[in-house]
């Protein structure tokens, strides 16, 4: 858990990056950025809840009252103060006082990037004088490098996912629907985690679509199935992907698993500090493409993991941004041949000073289960 210190910590930090690019304030609603920086998780209501965090001046969280105890119960002993308001209270007249004692009414706001519309456009009225920018300029800055404890939350969460995988085979395929095998891989999660956050089951035709919403197809032999998992613990996000097959495997699947299996080798070879993030994606699509299948790898080959499932960084052709020790993201190329199966291997892997560290440790091998 994070300590009342670090937190106090973290807003320190906000306030030298909002300063550093020219920002006077922040302005944050319920999200993983609000958690990140405070503690409190707060519920996303129509009453509006926001972080009103100011360049230099006072602070304030400005509250429903109702959700008034809750909020000091996720602060602490963070020097915070906590700003409810009435029903019949109108709570952005509490922001622009807020960022009128700071001399910011005017300036340049950094607003939650998952702020409702509703609120923003209630602040761009109440605040005709002043700029708004996307707070992700400041917070993805802040997150984007995972702190030693962060690191360890995310291992362990890790480490609660393998254990759901290792379990894969001991579960029933053939006979049964996505959704059932699904329902048993949730319950999993859920026994080792604080919530299951999904269960992507794609069987057959269907795993070449790589978000798919498991249905009531029924798995029967032969057919390759992808498993994309993953849950929540300690606030920390979990998510990988293996690929089995259900007796013998369809033709032609072997040798594009082989091809896949050698992609995800070289994208986790290539992580290390100083190398641009494009260049993990590159390494695992040059694999793909060079056996025939460039076409068929149709999306980025990672994502930043950590409050959230999906964040800063991504390994995506265009970003040159250099990694650096403390990012943690997937690796997860796939091949996907419509009409007929798809495969995908996903690790977590933290940039360390040596390299890349695979969260991760299960097999990558294919897993052949009883048809």
């Amino acid at each position: 858990m994070t300590t009342t210190t670090a937190r106090g910590e973290r807003l320190a930090r906000a306030r030298k990056e909002l300063e550093a690019r020219g920002l006077d304030a922040l302005l944050l609603g319920p999200s993983a950025d609000l958690r990140y920086l405070t503690g409190h998780q707060a519920p996303p209501l129509e009453r509006l809840t926001l972080l009103v965090l100011p360049a230099v001046g006072e602070a304030r969280l400005v509250v429903p009252a109702l959700e008034a105890p809750l909020a000091r119960d996720h602060l602490g002993d963070l020097d915070l103060e906590v700003a409810a308001w009435q029903e019949t209270d109108d709570p952005v007249a509490l922001v622009r006082a807020t960022l009128e004692a700071a001399g910011a009414a005017d300036g340049r706001l950094g607003v939650g990037d998952q702020l409702w519309s509703t609120f923003l456009l209630r602040l761009q009225a109440a605040l005709p004088a002043a700029g708004f920018v996307a707070a992700s300029t400041v917070t993805r800055q802040l997150r984007m490098r995972k702190d030693p404890g962060e690191v360890e939350a995310l291992a362990r969460v890790a480490a609660a996912i393998d254990r759901v995988v290792d379990g894969l085979e001991g579960l029933r395929w053939a006979g049964r629907t996505e959704l059932e095998v699904a329902g048993d891989i949730q319950a999993a999660i859920r026994d080792g985690h604080d919530e299951a956050c999904f269960a992507i089951v794609g069987s057959g035709r269907n795993g070449a679509s790589p978000h798919h919403v498991a249905t009531g197809r029924v798995i029967r032999p032969g057919d390759a199935v992808v498993v994309d998992i993953g849950g929540r613990l300690d606030g920390y996000c979990s998510d990988t992907t293996r690929t089995l097959v259900v007796g013998e495997p369809p033709p032609g699947f072997l040798e594009l698993y082989a091809v896949l299996h050698q992609a995800q080798l070289a994208g986790c070879a290539a992580v290390a500090p100083g190398v641009p993030a494009e260049a993990v994606d590159a390494a695992c699509r040059q694999v793909i493409a060079a056996a025939g299948h460039g076409e068929h790898f149709i999306h980025r080959t990672g994502h930043g993991i950590g409050l959230e499932e999906h964040e800063h960084p991504y390994l995506v052709a265009g970003n040159r941004e250099p990694l650096e020790p403390g990012m943690a993201f997937s690796v997860e190329p796939g091949i996907y041949l419509p009409g007929r199966f798809g495969a995908r291997i996903e690790d977590i892997v933290v940039c360390t000073d040596q390299g890349g560290r695979r969260l991760n440790t299960t097999s990558r091998d294919l897993r052949v289960v009883d048809g």
